[in-house]
């Protein structure tokens, strides 16, 4: 259930209050909670592969049953990269001299003496849904993959959509989402179908955003007011955000709507790589199956529409935040939101290898 709280009366910030923003738009910090890492398809049983993520190098694989996990790269013997070697039963064993890390990380075996050292890697919780591989930033993931409150709870179909970068922070990427004014200068064909997208502001959880447009269909011509009979109230436009990175966004008359989930992750480069999927409620049977593939393209077609129109902007913006006015109320109130998450350093997401993470990354010291 959505927390019904009333929607705050927001001031815009003032300049110097956008400047002090120690986690929005930040290469230096990350907020915890999960990250898509790659695409389930991409991962085959028995197969281990590197992954340079959030500022952490880590081995991904899938072991002998068929579970995903993931652990720091290096052997704590020497140092060698455990993805030179392979998967042994639920763990790795090293190239280098054979060591084995169990699922846990700890040391198991090695070949040349009858009991394992005392060393161990930092093993990351992981999780599959949706066809996609996440992983939480932190020791214990402490809520569940993002989802669509809608259909929580429910059986759903996915379709993996397109890959992309932008030149810019995912959170960039977020705001855009919610910014009221682009629709009518990006997107016409969203501006003529809404007067003026005006978004009520709620919760879904302490670490989730909900922004659901409240203002109807206009009547100002003959395909509008057709329109207009498929909605009930508002035109339906609800982003749901979930810690600053992770974004659905749900369209479409009260009869059917549509939902397309953008997972975000910030790169070392300073920019965004993105995955689009593609979600709907599960229906039954061969005729089921054959709506949901149709439902799914057109929701595909759908999530293109919006993507393709701000990628100039994604590509070249450099976040400058100095005139915020009231139109940007709910850019003011995500950024106040990101402000109050748990973040972990970059590439330190439990707070040690410190030194290590700040030495390594490419825009500074961490804060």
């Amino acid at each position: 259930m959505l927390d019904q709280t009333p929607e705050p009366t927001i001031v815009p910030a003032a300049a110097d209050e956008s400047s002090q923003l120690s986690q929005f738009a930040s290469f230096a910090r990350v907020t915890e909670g999960w990250y898509w890492a790659l695409r389930s398809r991409d991962l085959k049983r028995g197969q281990i592969r590197p992954l340079s993520f959030l500022g952490r190098e880590i081995v991904v694989f899938r072991d002998a049953d068929g579970v995903v996990r993931a652990m720091d790269a290096y052997c704590p013997h020497m140092g060698a990269h455990l993805a030179e070697g392979r998967v042994d039963g639920q763990g790795v064993r090293c190239f280098f001299h054979h060591w084995k890390l169990g699922a846990t990380g700890e040391v198991t075996d090695i070949p040349c003496q009858t009991k394992p050292a005392k060393a161990s890697n930092k093993v990351w919780p992981v999780a599959e849904q949706y066809g996609v591989i996440w992983i939480w930033t932190g020791k214990e993931a402490s809520r569940p993959v993002p989802y669509i409150p809608e259909i929580e709870g429910r059986k759903v179909d996915a379709r993996l959509g397109n890959q992309f970068e932008k030149g810019c922070h995912p959170n960039i990427v977020m705001v855009n989402a919610i910014d009221e004014q682009h629709f009518h200068s990006v997107h016409p064909l969203a501006s003529s179908l809404a007067d003026g997208l005006h978004f009520q502001i709620t919760s879904h959880s302490k670490n989730s955003q909900v922004f659901d447009n409240d203002r109807p269909v206009p009547r100002n011509n003959l395909f509008n007011r057709l329109l207009g009979k498929l909605y009930a109230g508002a035109l339906t436009y609800r982003m749901v955000y979930w810690n600053g990175s992770t974004g659905s966004v749900t369209v479409g008359p009260d009869f059917l709507h549509f939902h397309i989930i953008f997972a975000l992750r910030p790169t070392a480069r300073g920019t965004t790589e993105g995955q689009t999927i593609l979600v709907t409620e599960q229906r039954k049977g061969l005729l089921g199956k054959f709506l949901n593939a149709v439902i799914l393209r057109v929701t595909e077609v759908v999530g293109n529409y919006f993507a393709k129109g701000d990628t100039q902007v994604f590509q070249t913006i450099r976040w400058n935040f100095q005139t915020p006015i009231r139109a940007d109320r709910p850019i003011i109130e995500f950024m106040r939101h990101l402000e109050e998450q748990k973040s972990v350093p970059w590439g330190a997401w439990d707070g040690s290898d410190r030194d290590m993470a700040i030495s390594k990354h490419p825009h500074g010291r961490l804060s």
